[in-house]
């Protein structure tokens, strides 16, 4: 799963970014509005945490933009102002919640959960496709009860196939999804292939159908 982290304050972005790594996600920051609005039009993300207050302009300008354009991320606002007014106002944009400063990354983390969980998966707390049973939490696959072993690529790879069940993903969605905008220096799909054969392999010798199905010359659909 990939997170913006938009945030103006350096050291509290850093701290973010670290913890949110360490609980398995992508995360790219910005640290202006023009630098989150390049983002936003550049890259693909499933959450997206948001300052009000930003260099160069408002985080609600963002929300209305991530609205308009209908992208899917998550969005939640974080403020150091407690406003009612704000909260409603980011609440009515259509922002999924808000945060107020200071926080708890661990209350931050609850929240990006529950986020993606409403957005991807039905809130469901637990994800289940057929006979794959998923713990987010524990970053844990089953398949038939049985636990798969994946790595953390390929782990991602198969919450992001089961969240985009029955569409044609392309490569590049695919390859930015993990590894966000480093994916820029990358020459080839190489890697990407690496993942996803390995990620099917052991889906099928621990017991599950092969659901994936390669498109020619685009990508892969997941059904």
């Amino acid at each position: 799963m990939k997170v913006l982290i938009i945030e103006d304050e350096k050291e509290l972005r850093r701290s973010v970014v670290t913890y949110l790594s360490h609980e398995g996600y992508i995360c790219e920051s910005a640290g202006t509005f023009n630098e989150a609005i390049e983002k936003i039009n550049d890259y693909e993300y499933d959450c997206i945490l948001i300052d009000i207050m930003l260099p160069g302009g408002t985080g609600l300008d963002i929300v209305r933009e991530i609205k308009k354009r209908n992208l899917p991320a998550g969005v939640i606002i974080v403020s150091a102002n407690n406003s009612v007014e704000d909260r409603i106002e980011g609440l009515e944009l259509g922002s999924d919640d808000y945060l107020t400063k200071p926080f708890h990354l661990s209350e931050l983390n609850a929240r990006v959960k529950s986020v993606i969980r409403r957005r991807s998966f039905q809130g469901s707390k637990d994800i289940t496709f057929n006979e794959i049973h998923i713990n987010p939490d524990s970053r844990q696959v089953f398949v038939a009860e049985k636990e798969v072993i994946f790595t953390g690529k390929e782990y991602d790879l198969l919450v992001f196939f089961i969240a985009n069940k029955g569409r044609v993903i392309p490569k590049d969605s695919i390859a930015e999804h993990l590894w966000g905008d480093h994916m820029d220096q990358a020459d080839s799909y190489d890697f990407l292939y690496t993942h996803v054969k390995n990620m099917r392999k052991k889906l099928v010798q621990g017991g599950c159908n092969d659901y994936l199905s390669t498109v020619y010359g685009i990508g892969y659909k997941f059904q």
